[in-house]
């Protein structure tokens, strides 16, 4: 384990963005490109190439928005940095729209954290009073404001375009692609969404420098991560820790070893059985959100796939075919298999649903909600094999 810390380190309100400002636009996209971060959401899309397809796009409207939904079962860190961090937010949020050219940033604050609102004014009003917000921010030629907008209380907002859309006021559901929000999002103007792991680590880079930020982590996956680490073990909590740690040893630090599996990543993640705890956390092997489910030995495994696909039939937005019938039907099929009435031959047709929907349906939502069902049925077959009725197929 690597003893240095990034994003949870001690910052000066401000000290980012006074840096960002005496550099040039095209300056502060290079530090955060030459620090190779990848969006900390879960999807790794590189933060500087989606900064600089806004820069490029020409519009006279542009924003940055902050995704503060974390809506993931078993994530909670955006919670402890939004109470905890949130001067190195909001110089994040800033530093992004310096760097992108918008006058705007929104927080789309998840529904249940309402009770966070009137800190995060509260801090908004001291950096307009400090001159950190609003008409020539530290006395450049930056005219930013940054404002609060309550999520929609659904799972599906936490992808950006449905979440765009729950902005402008409609229903939260995903848009086609392309176009993609860089090019055309809220209101139609080029729109950058970033995490507020992404836009925190952000600030933190232009203070202390790519370098620093590359101390940890791999070639492929810079830095640290925060996980909420829950369930089976005795030290749950927040950790950071670089990327390139295994597994095994986040289970020694939370004191979960013993457990038969990890979700990795939420409901929508995959779980590792025990076998494969050698595996590190990294966008080249396990990628996440940041949610890590300790799974002990004494947990029903249908159990566990049961459980997240309620999550995932109550949460789908029910636009596209896959999504809307396809977690139904895995929901089914495992109370079936729970009760010892599906046969191996209707489980494999369960199996093949669940990739058509990883390949077909329409957004992250419905592309990964079969993922805990596919990996429960190929690593714990022992376990599930004994439910099946011995008949012929």
């Amino acid at each position: 384990m690597a003893s240095v810390i990034h994003i949870m380190e001690r910052y000066e309100a401000g000290s980012g963005l006074k840096k960002a400002l005496a550099m040039s636009r095209t300056d502060v996209i290079r530090q955060i490109r030459e620090s190779g971060i990848r969006g900390r959401g879960g999807a790794g899309f590189p933060t500087a190439v989606k900064w600089n397809l806004c820069a490029v796009a020409q519009s006279p409207k542009k924003f940055i928005v902050c995704n503060a939904d974390e809506g993931e079962p078993g994530t909670f860190k955006d919670r402890l940095l939004l109470t905890e961090r949130p001067e190195v937010l909001l110089d994040g949020i800033t530093i992004g729209g310096y760097a992108i050219g918008a006058r705007l940033g929104v927080i789309y604050l998840r529904a249940e954290y309402a009770y966070m609102k009137p800190g995060l004014e509260a801090a908004l009003a001291a950096r307009r009073e400090n001159k950190l917000l609003g008409k020539k921010v530290l006395g450049k030629d930056f005219d930013f404001d940054i404002e609060i907008r309550m999520g929609a209380g659904a799972y599906v907002c936490g992808e950006e375009t449905a979440l765009i859309e729950s902005l402008e006021g409609s229903r939260g559901e995903p848009r086609n692609r392309p176009p993609y929000p860089v090019n055309t999002g809220l209101v139609g103007a080029p729109t950058a969404v970033n995490n507020v792991e992404t836009l925190i680590a952000c600030a933190q880079i232009l203070v202390k420098g790519p370098d620093w930020f590359k101390k940890l982590g791999t070639d492929v996956s810079t830095g640290s991560k925060l996980l909420s680490i829950s369930g089976d073990c005795r030290r749950p909590g927040v950790y950071e820790v670089g990327f390139g740690t295994s597994l095994k040893d986040i289970l020694k630090l939370v004191e979960g070893e013993g457990a038969k599996a990890v979700q990795v990543g939420g409901a929508s993640g995959r779980t590792v059985p025990a076998k494969q705890f050698g595996r590190k956390l990294g966008f080249e092997d396990l990628a996440t959100g940041g949610s890590v489910i300790v799974i002990g030995p004494q947990r029903d495994m249908l159990g566990v796939a049961e459980n997240f696909l309620e999550f995932f039939v109550e949460e789908s937005c029910g636009q596209c075919t896959p999504c809307r019938e396809g977690n139904p039907k895995l929901l089914e099929g495992v109370r079936l298999l729970k009760r010892g009435k599906c046969s191996v031959g209707y489980l494999r047709e369960l199996q093949n649903l669940g990739r058509t929907m990883q390949a077909a349906s329409k957004c992250g939502l419905g592309q990964s909600s079969a993922n805990a069902f596919l990996d429960i049925t190929e690593h714990f077959r022992s376990e599930i094999l004994g439910r099946v009725p011995a008949t012929k197929e």
